[in-house]
């Protein structure tokens, strides 16, 4: 028995839909001055290849996300909380500018959602 249930991956339009979300939202959140410095010296297109298949995983596409765990992989830029609620709302308005329902939008942030706590602890707060 097949199922008729589409993906939320599906729904958008796959692979070709997330990259270019991700591009878009990359390009959103390098012109935000309060994030810009946590990408200071990294491979962007290493990090839009691991943000391409974490998305495309999280939303039901065929990829694996084989990165390190959330927590581990942010741990040393000690993000703080705000700066990912700015983070999320870059996304939210990537994903809007590009014509992803709000039900959808709001069912990838539920998903996302609860990663706050690995990768903006509340103890980042007080970074310096």
């Amino acid at each position: 028995m097949t199922s008729s249930r589409t993906t939320i991956y599906e729904s958008i339009g796959g692979a070709d839909a997330v990259a270019a979300a991700v591009d878009r939202f990359y390009e959103r959140v390098l012109a935000d001055p309060a994030l810009v410095g946590y990408f200071d010296g990294l491979d962007m297109a290493r990090l839009k290849g691991h943000q391409r298949s974490f998305i495309a995983a999280a939303i039901g596409g065929p990829e694996l996300y084989e990165g390190r765990p959330m927590k581990e992989a942010h741990a040393r830029f000690r993000i703080r909380p705000a700066h990912f609620d700015l983070v999320v709302g870059h996304l939210v308005a990537t994903l809007t500018e590009l014509g992803v329902p709000a039900e959808t939008i709001g069912t990838i942030g539920e998903t996302l959602g609860p990663l706050k706590a690995d990768i903006a602890p509340p103890e980042n707060t007080l970074a310096g």
